[in-house]
């Protein structure tokens, strides 16, 4: 995209969805996604971190406006 950044993968163009491996999701990350949903005008965010026990434990969702 020309806005200067990639997402990892856009479903539909209605879900934007931002993997991770990481020890603990911070901070950082949710503004990331919240980030990419302003520039792209996409209202579903889905964090996914893959470094857990139960895959589960690791989607947090977030979204834009609603």
């Amino acid at each position: 995209m020309d806005q200067g950044f990639r997402s990892d993968l856009i479903v539909n163009k209605k879900v934007l969805v931002e993997l991770k491996s990481v020890e603990r999701v911070e901070k950082v990350h949710y503004k990331q996604v919240q980030t990419y949903l302003k520039l792209t005008g996409i209202k579903l965010g889905l964090l996914i971190n893959f470094n857990e026990a139960l895959i589960k434990s690791g989607i947090k969702r977030i979204v834009n406006g609603l």
